[in-house]
């Protein structure tokens, strides 16, 4: 990924990317566990149902195990493709939703001019997948995935409120690094790297699990513009 203002850092922060992808290697399907009620994430997939035409390319960056994004566009028809960085998830998703088709990749693998070219999708979902990056990237992964949509496709964001930039947290036994913005910072990121927010909603998320406080969860629907 290169840095907010343009200048090559992607190889410094490899080492950091690999601690990322090793720790939800170790998680694998504790994630769903400790996350088992996903209203907020189920709500938004269904608007992209609602929104689409069956048949429609549907990108899920940070995938996941599958479930329940891939697994559910899968059912509504739709061409899916996901994208994470974990080798361990890539195995689980593929396991769980073999429609879809999925990579091992960086979400800058996927830049413009990247090395990875999937093509253009109708809509993508990224369900707390950019938070796992330092602010000064989020900016340039909204621009990402505006390259990835065709002209007018869809976005379902879903990111945690609060005012954190790459801050190291306990996970499920293993730490990651985590970034957030309060409600109003975020809409100006989002609106500034070329969409519209059409919905918005929140909830409070208590997950399953002691070592994971409860989290506001904020979900954007948006639309390319331009």
């Amino acid at each position: 990924m290169t840095t907010g203002n343009g200048g090559a850092d992607y190889e410094s922060l490899q080492s950091e990317r690999r601690e990322q992808a090793e720790a939800f290697d170790a998680i694998g399907d504790r994630y769903d566990e400790a996350f088992p009620h996903k209203e907020g994430q189920l709500s938004a997939g269904e608007w992209l149902i609602r929104s689409l035409p069956a048949g429609s390319r549907v990108i899920d960056l940070g995938c996941g195990t599958g479930e329940p994004t891939a697994r559910r566009l899968a059912d509504a028809g739709f061409e899916v493709v996901g994208v994470d960085l974990s080798s361990g998830m890539v195995k689980l998703a593929r396991e769980k939703v073999p429609e879809a088709t999925f990579h091992q990749l960086d979400l800058a693998d996927l830049r413009p001019g990247g090395p990875t070219d999937l093509g253009r999708f109708d809509a993508v979902t990224a369900f707390f997948s950019l938070l796992m990056l330092p602010r000064a990237e989020i900016p340039v992964a909204l621009r990402t995935v505006h390259h990835l949509l065709v002209p007018d496709g869809l976005f379902a964001l879903s990111m945690v409120e609060a005012d954190v930039d790459n801050r190291a947290i306990p996970f499920l036994g293993n730490t990651i690094r985590v970034s957030g913005y309060l409600r109003e910072e975020l809409h100006n990121i989002v609106e500034a790297a070329g969409f519209e927010i059409l919905e918005e909603s929140s909830y409070i998320y208590a997950p399953a699990v002691s070592d994971v406080p409860p989290e506001e969860q904020v979900f954007l629907c948006c639309r390319r513009r331009g």
